[in-house]
């Protein structure tokens, strides 16, 4: 036997999972609350101590961590026009595992400026222009940031033309420079600033997170926790050389405060005469709506799909029904205690997950042309993937998790939504995806093939 440990230091929990990497099984899993305010090292103990129990005592040959304690990696994404450089900006960055907490278009003001250094972000993508092409906007952004006093490290992935001179001018900050992240109209080139984006939180992010401790406690490097689970969805998918993956999926992990789904998928149109517009969409995508959650972001999830439709679902009348939204609202730890409570949260889970979805899947509506009727498509269709990972407490936490997760197809009542269709349900019972992410970096025959047995069909 050869026992791994694997560390995710949340904001709320720190999750840790015991893994036999030698006849490739799940040992155990437990949780405790994340003491980041003191020392982060006590929550890790607690959780290993609770996993003892489970296990008994292991040594462990290796342990690797992923973290999103204290926020995440907070980040802020300047780029020329929305639907293109700027968005190809947030993408690198939710792709590199970041929460993106603004996005400026176009020069910035005095106001976003003054918005940027008050926000505190742990990291700047400053983008914009094609190689050879606009120069001006990013070079303003640079003069305007470089006025004020350096607040956090910038990646500079804009046209590569003026790349050194966005350099000269932010003299004084920590600034790293890489590939543009579109450096050709429409395409886009997002891999080598996540990549960078992932290094820079490595080399300093733990530091002024005060996770230097935890490091000292594991023998493999740290990632933001998304990018873990985004490294797990992707092997699933794709699979190894000595082992074949799943193919095509999407991933929704719906949380406290925000869900995130994710699709490992081209989204090419699959229906003939098809147009494609706006910016083409990364094969690996992930999204976050942060104001789609269980708790934090209950009220979001209301205003999305309405009082009546929650109440529709839940067989609770809309009044008492908001009297309940109200009190998880603000009383954020509250689990639903009888059958009034757990139809409540089968209503928002299968809402937040419907919304979630429908807003990561591209949109189609028919045109018509000269040459006779055509089809528009903006973002990914997803229509033809045939598998949907679930995940966070609401869904794995429930007998009705086929019936949440059902919320994530296609509606006949929403004709111009590309999501899948028709799709087979696993969920992520023991909580392990961003585990397996984290070992997957290691050793990813073995990830997968636990990935495969302990991710369990769930059944509308």
């Amino acid at each position: 036997m050869k026992p791994i440990l694997l560390i995710d230091f949340g904001s709320t929990y720190t999750k840790v999972t015991a893994v036999d990497v030698e006849n490739e099984t799940l040992l155990g899993t437990a949780s405790s609350y994340t003491t980041v305010q003191t020392d982060i090292g006590e929550g890790l103990q607690n959780a290993l101590n609770i996993l003892e129990q489970k296990t008994g005592k292991l040594e462990f040959a290796e342990r690797f961590a992923c973290s999103s304690a204290a926020g995440g990696l907070r980040m802020v994404t300047s780029g020329l026009v929305p639907e293109l450089t700027a968005e190809a900006a947030k993408q690198a960055s939710l792709g590199a595992g970041a929460k993106v907490i603004r996005v400026y278009s176009y020069e910035l003001t005095k106001a976003d400026v003054a918005e940027i250094v008050t926000s505190k972000p742990d990291m700047i993508l400053l983008t914009g222009g094609t190689d050879g092409g606009n120069s001006e906007c990013i070079l303003t952004n640079a003069k305007k940031l470089s006025k004020t006093e350096p607040i956090c490290p910038i990646v500079i992935a804009g046209n590569r033309n003026c790349a050194d001179e966005c350099e000269e001018l932010l003299e004084g900050w920590e600034t790293h420079v890489c590939e543009n992240v579109m450096p050709k109209f429409n395409e886009l080139n997002i891999e080598p600033a996540q990549h960078e984006i992932r290094q820079i939180f490595l080399d300093r992010i733990i530091q002024a997170k005060g996770l230097s401790k935890a490091s000292e406690l594991i023998s493999g490097i740290m990632m933001p926790t998304p990018a873990a689970m985004m490294a797990a969805m992707q092997l699933l998918a794709e699979g190894t050389a000595a082992e074949s993956g799943i193919g095509e999926l999407v991933a929704v992990d719906l949380g406290g405060a925000t869900t995130d789904v994710y699709s490992i998928a081209d989204g090419m149109p699959s229906q003939a005469n098809t147009i494609v517009k706006g910016l083409m969409e990364p094969y690996a995508k992930r999204t976050v709506e942060g104001d789609i959650g269980m708790r934090y972001s209950i009220w979001g999830i209301v205003d999305a799909a309405g009082i009546e439709r929650i109440s529709q679902l839940s067989g609770i009348e809309p009044e008492r029904a908001k009297e309940m939204i109200q009190f998880l609202s603000e009383n954020t730890e509250t689990l639903p205690a009888n059958e009034e409570w757990e139809n409540l949260d089968f209503a928002l889970a299968s809402m937040a997950v419907e919304t979630a979805v429908a807003r990561h899947a591209g949109t189609i509506e028919q045109v018509y042309t000269p040459m006779g009727l055509a089809y528009s498509q903006v973002g990914k269709d997803l229509t033809p993937v045939r598998r949907i990972i679930v995940t966070g407490g609401a869904i794995i936490h429930t007998k009705r998790t086929g019936e949440i997760a059902s919320h994530s197809l296609k509606d006949p009542g929403q004709p111009g939504s590309l999501r899948p269709a028709d799709a087979k349900f696993l969920v992520d019972r023991s909580y392990i995806l961003a585990a397996m992410g984290l070992l997957g970096q290691h050793y990813p025959d073995t990830a997968l093939r636990i990935m495969k047995k302990e991710l369990i069909e769930a059944y509308e």
